[in-house]
């Protein structure tokens, strides 16, 4: 058992501000990319700034996989004493600009000074959804998956890196827990998302029950469920705005999770108005969320 007294690292995703062309953009019919309004270099001063201790980072920050860009790179998170974690898809439905093998991603995650890599599975689940947990034809994309972390092992040892898998938005706790336990390595666990499983109609209290003991990774995120005459909608909002209890996922993964950080990430909808006005509101659900997680839940380490 874990102290639920030990310290953890503040990060932020960069798909908390996708509006403002950081992360990746999601959600959408067809690949889709919101024009760029910060860069990354830009995103790091704002993170000492706002007292975050590091960022978690995708292809669409970095624009080029140059090695003398990501040397740059490096070089920048070093100076501002920030950590990078990187984020990467093998076959991401709308942005393809985040896609990656897994040796790509290890060496370039590497040559950027990241030390943890985080790998999406982008798994085609058969309809309907509800109940297709172990379906024979997820299981045939999760082999695939198994073999080619498999086969990436002696690299990532090599490299001296940390691999994690997440829940995202189209697997089942019990596929990713089951995919962690079949590669069998200390340095390969699960990123657990806190709101991700509602897409696959899985609790998320249940889900982060499960996922904790082997969560080395976690998208801390809170969202506001509305019921009205349209149907059930889960809402982006400013974390400690919503309906998850985070006080209670994050005193779990603080007794449970092999983590030693928490990564927030908010997905703040334009909904009715302009990208201008929506980009403005995100930067404030981005500072709120950051004043709640240090304020109130004592996050992060830079400063204290």
């Amino acid at each position: 058992m874990r102290s639920n007294d030990r310290q953890l690292q503040l990060g932020m995703h960069t798909y908390t501000l996708h509006l403002s062309g950081l992360g990746e953009s999601w959600g959408f019919d067809d690949p889709h990319a919101f024009e760029k309004s910060i860069n990354l270099m830009q995103l790091m001063d704002l993170a000492v700034e706002w007292g975050l201790d590091g960022l978690h980072i995708t292809n669409v920050d970095l624009e080029t996989l140059d090695a003398a860009h990501l040397a740059e790179v490096k070089a920048a998170a070093e100076d501002h004493g920030l950590y990078l974690e990187y984020n990467v898809s093998f076959d991401a439905p709308c942005d393809p600009r985040v896609n990656s093998t897994v040796r790509d991603a290890l060496l370039n995650g590497k040559a950027m000074g990241a030390d943890l890599v985080k790998f999406s599975l982008d798994i085609e689940r058969p309809k309907p959804l509800y109940g297709t947990c172990f379906h024979p034809d997820v299981m045939v994309q999760l082999a695939a998956r198994y073999h080619e972390f498999k086969e990436n092992i002696p690299l990532m040892e090599a490299l001296g890196l940390q691999v994690s898998i997440e829940n995202h938005c189209d697997t089942y706790a019990d596929e990713v827990i089951w995919l962690v336990k079949q590669l069998n390595h200390p340095s390969i666990g699960a990123c657990l998302d806190t709101i991700n499983s509602l897409c696959v109609l899985e609790g998320p209290e249940a889900c982060a029950e499960k996922m904790a003991p082997y969560a080395n990774c976690c998208h801390f995120c809170d969202n506001k469920l509305v019921i009205d005459p349209d149907g059930t909608h889960s809402i982006g909002v400013a974390i400690g705005d919503g309906d998850i209890d985070c006080a209670k996922i994050l005193k779990m993964l603080k007794e449970q999770a092999p983590l030693s950080r928490i990564t927030f990430e908010v997905e703040y909808e334009i909904g009715e108005d302009t990208l201008e006005a929506a980009r403005e509101k995100e930067i404030e659900a981005c500072k709120k969320s950051i004043d709640y997680l240090r304020n109130v839940l004592k996050l992060g380490v830079r400063g204290r």
